[in-house]
């Protein structure tokens, strides 16, 4: 099992996306996108090539994305599944091991026009 580190930006994104969802759906949809998000986060850090993982060379060098959709059935189902989740993980490995992930971000979002700044090709760390 590989340790996940979140990047500052990420941990605002999650901080978003559980806020937005309270607001929007109640508490009960947040608990569930929570759980869907913690999910994702432990099915990358057993293996960070699953089914799902995709390498983002238009990005920039070992940048990958993850989908929550593709770890959805994993979630125990007495929390109850998100049916559609629409964010994704943009994460890499660090020199450590370890898996950043820079960013959480919806599926409809321009992905180069939130790429955190470390993932710009004169900062890779690979």
């Amino acid at each position: 099992m590989r340790n996940i580190r979140l990047a500052p930006a990420a941990e605002k994104d999650i901080e978003g996306i559980l806020a937005w969802s309270d607001r929007r759906f109640g508490e009960t949809v947040r608990l569930r996108y929570e759980a869907l998000l913690v999910q994702s986060l432990l099915d990358l850090s057993e293996d960070s090539q699953r089914v799902g993982v995709e390498l983002r060379t238009e990005l920039g060098t070992g940048i990958y994305s993850y989908h929550l959709r593709f770890s959805r059935d994993r979630v125990e189902k007495t929390i109850g599944r998100i049916q559609k989740p629409r964010h994704f993980l943009l994460f890499r490995a660090a020199k450590d091991g370890a898996l950043e992930v820079g960013r959480v971000l919806h599926d409809s979002m321009e992905l180069s026009k939130h790429l955190p700044p470390e993932y710009h090709p004169d900062d890779s760390d690979e």
